[in-house]
């Protein structure tokens, strides 16, 4: 009799969906499964984003060194460059020229005093990059760290629910305990589901943007020798 009763339980358990699950539980675990799911679309958004903007600012890269050390004049690039919106060492190399051709425009007579300009303006540029390449990066590690314990909350509020209704019903029969903890453990699945993909995500795309940062930095101190160079050669020894 019992080995029927156990049969039929889990015949029926297993013709209940995920979707009869969600509105199954109650109020607050809608909630909570609501938000991580909303979380999860977001992540999933963000890390599509992310992956293609980083493709493209990589190969932006790459065709701008082709062409900075293909021995055009820097101020063909510039003239070039000037004319439309630019980012990564685009966006550095016009900063740094646009001090340079401003400085020796006003009769700037200080080499030290325009090489310092020309730094911090490479500096300012810089920062203003990695902010752009480590925007919303900061949401994949928020979600990654706070989703399973949202789950876990929602997992929490469905057991003392299924609880209430064991004590309501005065019976620990499997067909009344079963629904309530197969809800509460969903909310955690849900905030594991939007938490796993996150912490990966925030990873790579943490190390993607600390590469091309460096790869930044590394222009923007290259090209300020090579404009330290040129101030040496235009000021007139005394």
């Amino acid at each position: 009799m019992n080995g029927e009763v156990v049969h039929e339980t889990l015949a029926a358990a297993g013709s209940v969906s995920m979707w009869d699950l969600f509105w199954q539980a109650g109020l607050i675990v809608k909630l909570v499964m609501m938000g991580l799911i909303v979380a999860s679309v977001w992540t999933w958004a963000i890390i599509v984003d992310k992956s293609m903007r980083f493709g493209r600012v990589r190969r932006q890269l790459n065709s701008f060194e082709t062409h900075f050390w293909s021995g055009q004049s820097l101020e063909d690039l510039y003239h070039n460059l000037s004319e439309r919106k630019t980012s990564g060492m685009g966006a550095l190399f016009v900063a740094a020229m646009r001090e340079w051709k401003k400085s020796f425009e006003k009769g700037a007579r200080s080499p030290i005093g325009l090489q310092a300009r020309i730094e911090k303006a490479l500096d300012v540029t810089l920062a203003r990059e990695m902010d752009d390449l480590e925007s919303r990066l900061g949401f994949l590690a928020t979600i990654g760290s706070a989703a399973p314990f949202v789950g876990l909350f929602g997992t929490v509020v469905g057991i003392m629910t299924s609880f209430q209704a064991i004590a309501g019903s005065k019976s620990t029969n499997l067909a009344v305990v079963a629904p309530g903890i197969a809800e509460a453990l969903l909310a955690t699945a849900i905030g594991l589901v939007a938490a796993i993909p996150a912490v990966i995500a925030y990873n790579k795309l943490s190390a993607d943007a600390g590469k091309i940062g460096l790869r930044l930095e590394a222009f923007a101190d290259e090209f300020s020798a090579i404009l330290s160079r040129q101030i040496d050669e235009r000021t007139p020894a005394r």
